[in-house]
């Protein structure tokens, strides 16, 4: 067993659903774009001595185990000790919260071994574990959600904020990620002319447009399983001159998507809060993390339409130290 380890921090966001999820047309892929928020997770551990395994706190958090295990395995040592994770997400609701978690653990894993971690390394770890967003990346992506790899790094995400009504009980993401599509043809065509369209409305700062793709990818999306309170949470968006509505596609969240900029945002806020709270179990008051655009070592992922401003790029140290501020309100 190493001596060397210490203990080590990480941090990842999560994601208040996704601005769009859907399926590539010609190969048939199925890709997501996150939402990043300013809740996520954080992931804290501690070596521990003689032959003792990694104990998780809490202990249902089984899949930050074995990511962890996996980690030590690979490293060519077992090392025991205690993983706690700390989190600000729900579960089972579609905000990234296993994700989160998990990205968060791994990058603890890494600093404890006195290293930084790239996001492509996290997308291999998680590759075998479960299908996982794209919150490992700073900002908002479009991302291979089922095969957990990058489909490209979109411009920077504008201030919104996201008043999510909760419908209640949770969505199994795994197994809801085993369901087959009934998507056609000409649905296909239709996700992959919004993805690019959504590329573009980020470029722009058209937040309209934003809205927009997001409320038809919600529309579309309903097919796969119901939505209640969908319909009134579109014409309530209308009718308040909201950007749209924004889904947990694979959770239990529908929200309504505001601009901070709007010159009448106290009174939508509270609109849009008031509102959700007629049909929802718990509401909650989301605002997008908005990092520089990216240019991480081991990120890189082709553009759709054009690619975000290139800057510096940061040592692997600043790529964990990005995490970290993931997860200050």
């Amino acid at each position: 067993m190493s001596t060397s380890m210490r203990t080590g921090v990480g941090s990842a966001f999560g994601s208040c659903g996704e601005l769009l999820q859907g399926v590539t047309a010609g190969d048939d892929r199925d890709f997501l774009v996150t939402l990043p928020i300013r809740q996520g997770s954080v992931a804290v551990f501690e070596p521990g001595t003689g032959d003792g395994e990694i104990e998780t706190v809490p202990p249902h958090k089984s899949k930050a185990r074995r990511l962890a295990e996996l980690m030590l395995e690979r490293s060519g040592h077992r090392q025991p000790g205690r993983l706690t994770i700390i989190s600000e997400l729900p579960e089972g609701k579609g905000l990234a919260s296993s994700t989160a978690d998990l990205v968060a653990a791994a990058r603890a894993i890494a600093d404890a071994q006195g290293r930084g971690i790239a996001a492509a390394e996290i997308e291999d770890l998680l590759r075998g574990i479960e299908p996982s967003d794209g919150v490992m990346y700073p900002g908002s992506v479009a991302f291979y959600h089922r095969e957990v790899r990058l489909l490209a790094r979109l411009p920077a995400l504008p201030p919104l904020t996201i008043v999510l009504a909760d419908e209640g009980g949770q969505l199994d993401t795994v197994d809801f990620n085993r369901r087959a599509k009934p998507f056609t043809a000409a649905d296909k065509r239709e996700y992959t002319r919004l993805l690019g369209g959504l590329t573009e409305a980020l470029a722009r700062r058209d937040h309209h447009r934003i809205g927009e793709i997001a409320t038809r990818s919600a529309l579309m999306n309903s097919v796969l399983r119901e939505r209640p309170h969908l319909d009134l949470a579109c014409r309530a968006a209308r009718g308040m001159g909201a950007l749209g509505v924004v889904i947990a596609h694979s959770g239990t969240a529908t929200g309504i998507l505001l601009a901070d900029d709007d010159p009448d945002y106290p009174g939508k806020l509270a609109e849009a809060h008031r509102i959700s709270a007629e049909y929802g179990t718990a509401v909650s008051v989301h605002r997008t993390w908005r990092p520089r655009p990216p240019d991480w070592p081991g990120s890189a992922g082709p553009p759709i339409t054009m690619r975000p401003r290139a800057e510096s790029r940061p040592s692997a140290a600043a790529e964990h130290g990005r995490g970290a501020r993931a997860v200050v309100r």
